[in-house]
């Protein structure tokens, strides 16, 4: 699409087309996040399967699936060939999740910060926000818990909290006392918190302002960093903001992918970023990073839909070559196998058209097919 038209589209439809924006209420509903024979504001839900009976006793087996369920209070369990198993109660609409070696799950919901023993499926704490973020409610501009990360050495836990109408803050939990032991201010809705390799700077995404906030572990002081590729015009009506981060293996660089078509290479030490080219041609939200580089960035949908394209996972390799594969309806996030060959899409999306389930991406064969599991599903993790 040729941004500077899109741009002339969004400057004279930004009340109607209030995209990711932050607001009070839901937004107007707009063909970005409508699958095809989808009703308005309902959800779109996959095909159903029968329900699968627990695992042994004995623990949650490998390659288990953990997932948000923004639509409900729980983590679902969900066995990859079949479906959901089990669900725990963490709180009002967890939105983003973490897993340590140690097993625990740290689940950011619009009340605290759950901690979850996978191996059990169980909740053993919620730990409350020092920030004041509002009633515990639901929806995309729910405050609260967003983005979260776990330190390498898994001594602390960073979570983006969103304070509706204002800036955001970042909370850090000590693993051990399970308490909040300081906090700083990032930006507006930060909507995915990341490390770097060695642990001494965690990188908020901030939707709202533009921008990401670079803390130092050490003393907390912090950096901000536009990220704006097409700019700031329309403010917080434009959908044409930085969603969710990767940080490079190879040199900590901060990859942001925007509307399928520029990936923002940022070095946080510097500020300084270069745009490579994307091909996917759709709004993109979820993303992730393998150990080898290769990046997988979740499209959600067009925002115009006369031109742009439909809902898509995007395979880019370290050499910048992509495959893009074609999704049915809106997705969120992403994660993938330990081995490399499989890819696992969360169906929740936190606009309207959302759906129950996930899609299994074969990334060889590029075959695909849709999985029943969890409420609105956001967050998402291999056990």
């Amino acid at each position: 699409m040729n941004r500077p038209r899109a741009l002339a589209v969004l400057a004279a439809s930004v009340a109607l087309l209030a995209g990711c924006a932050q607001g009070g209420g839901a937004p107007a509903r707009s063909a970005e996040s409508r699958p095809a024979g989808a009703a308005a504001g309902t959800p779109v839900a996959p095909s159903t399967t029968a329900p699968v009976p627990a695992p042994a006793a004995e623990g949650t087996p490998p390659g288990t699936l953990l997932v948000a369920d923004f639509g409900a209070d729980t983590v679902s369990f969900v066995d990859p060939a079949r479906g959901a198993f089990a669900s725990v109660e963490v709180g009002t609409a967890p939105y983003g999740l973490a897993v340590g070696a140690d097993g625990r799950a740290w689940v950011a919901t619009a009340e605290g910060v759950a901690v979850v023993d996978t191996r059990t499926r169980t909740r053993l704490a919620l730990v409350p926000y020092r920030t004041a973020s509002g009633p515990a409610t639901t929806g995309e501009y729910r405050g609260g818990g967003m983005g979260i990360a776990l330190a390498p050495d898994g001594r602390r836990v960073y979570v983006g909290v969103n304070v509706p109408g204002g800036n955001g803050t970042l909370e850090v939990i000590d693993t051990a006392s399970l308490k909040v032991v300081d906090r700083v201010s990032v930006g507006r809705r930060p909507f995915d918190v990341d490390v770097s390799r060695d642990g001494s700077e965690v990188y908020a995404t901030n939707h709202d302002s533009f921008d990401v906030t670079v803390v130092r572990t050490g003393d907390l002081t912090t950096r901000r960093i536009e990220v704006a590729p097409y700019g700031t015009e329309g403010g917080l009506g434009s959908w044409l903001k930085p969603h969710y981060t990767a940080v490079r293996p190879s040199d900590g660089r901060l990859l942001l992918p925007f509307e399928g078509e520029r990936l923002v290479v940022v070095d946080p030490r510097t500020g300084r970023f270069e745009i490579q080219r994307m091909t996917a041609d759709t709004h993109q939200h979820g993303t992730t990073i393998t150990p080898d580089g290769t990046l997988l960035t979740v499209g959600t949908g067009p925002i115009d839909p006369a031109t742009d394209h439909g809902p898509s996972l995007t395979v880019r390799s370290p050499d910048g070559t992509e495959r893009v594969f074609p999704l049915d309806g809106p997705h969120e996030d992403v994660a993938v196998s330990k081995d490399g060959r499989t890819a696992y899409v969360t169906g929740g999306f936190t606009r309207d058209g959302y759906w129950d389930g996930l899609t299994i991406v074969d990334l060889r064969t590029g075959d695909t097919h849709r999985l029943a599991a969890g409420s609105r599903p956001l967050g998402i993790a291999v056990l």
